[in-house]
């Protein structure tokens, strides 16, 4: 009897600012995961510098790959394929990791895989949980808010999508108006804990039946809450600000989520994305959903939210075992459409 090899996916990530090394193993086991972030470096700036997020990724790119081998007890010899982040993203960061799996790919002699990041985000959950079709996922991060319906493995349909602001965005933007650092969700889900969403905000539900979403409307809600107060002579609690924020953000989130769960009639309800760690998100979700007996909901860890390349790695090995492979071609493409990267 033939035993058959294990599957061991080599994954690279370097989107925006972590160098991400992870190793995957038959597209549903980590054997390693590294992640090395810039948040310190970009902290004092409000933001992502690309400049700098690019020569952070020169600099630790060799070092997290070699880490991962360590981690992982294995060597490029024992691995299957290289996956590898193609965009959307940052290019100049994006190009640092393309060309390290593509060097590695080159001298190896092993097949290269281009994963769309999104993706990546959304196979994150594989990594908790086996897929089951047909599924929606929920991506929600600081460059994307999108609902994204999926009938078979490596088939994406964005049935919904931020027409201006993402959710993450939106919470960034906040956090400079209340004086918090970035990255500005965490201290803004923290804060809102400590207080009650009595401010009315607004919830832009755009037109019936539309699972598209804006959130620039409610980011300007809450810096003319702030400015009409200061003029009265009046200072809005930061807490109660928060919370007042973070509710109509997870309420439309959720709403959403819901109707577009039960008019595609779907197995599962995937989250995905930066914002997937949001404690106030995470729980509503569970709250509304255990009222649907026959969805499951499936909530990566929160180490599986932030950007990683196990996430790549995972998605990867679909693609690859569907017979994807990338040429010394590939580039970083930024602006990357999910829909047409099947």
């Amino acid at each position: 009897m033939t035993i058959k090899k294990d599957q061991l996916i080599l994954g690279i990530e370097t989107s925006c600012d972590e160098t991400a090394v992870a190793i995957v193993k038959n597209g549903k086991e980590i054997v390693a995961n590294i992640v090395a972030s810039q948040i310190e470096s970009h902290k004092r700036f409000g933001g992502v510098v690309p400049e700098i997020a690019s020569r952070h990724h020169v600099e630790q790119v060799t070092l997290v790959l070699e880490e991962a081998f360590r981690q992982g007890e294995v060597g490029i010899e024992d691995i299957d394929a290289i996956a590898v982040t193609e965009g959307p993203g940052l290019v100049g960061a994006l190009l640092i990791g393309v060309n390290a799996a593509k060097a590695l790919a080159f001298a190896h002699n092993i097949p290269l895989v281009n994963v769309h990041h999104i993706a990546g985000h959304i196979y994150a959950n594989r990594l908790v949980e086996e897929m089951k079709f047909p599924l929606l996922s929920l991506v929600v991060s600081g460059g994307h808010t999108e609902l994204v319906f999926m009938k078979e493995h490596g088939h994406f349909e964005v049935i919904g999508e931020t027409r201006d602001d993402a959710a993450g965005e939106a919470y960034d933007k906040v956090a400079r108006v209340l004086g918090l650092p970035y990255p500005g969700g965490p201290h803004i889900d923290c804060l809102a804990h400590e207080g009650t969403p009595d401010l009315d905000l607004p919830r832009a539900w755009l037109e019936t039946g539309s699972y598209d979403f804006s959130f620039s409307g409610l980011k300007s809600a809450v810096i003319n809450s702030v400015h009409n107060a200061e003029q009265r002579g009046e200072k809005i609690a930061p807490e109660t600000l928060a919370a007042s924020f973070q509710a109509s953000v997870v309420d439309v989130l959720v709403t959403k989520a819901v109707q577009a769960a039960k008019e595609y009639k779907v197995k599962q309800v995937l989250l995905a994305g930066g914002v997937a760690a949001n404690k106030g998100l995470r729980t509503a979700l569970t709250t509304a959903f255990n009222d649907l007996k026959d969805v499951q909901l499936v909530i990566p860890p929160l180490s599986l939210c932030t950007d990683n390349a196990a996430m790549i790695a995972a998605a990867g090995s679909i693609l690859f075992d569907k017979g994807k492979r990338a040429d010394l071609t590939l580039n970083g493409n930024p602006g990357l459409d999910i829909s047409i990267h099947n």
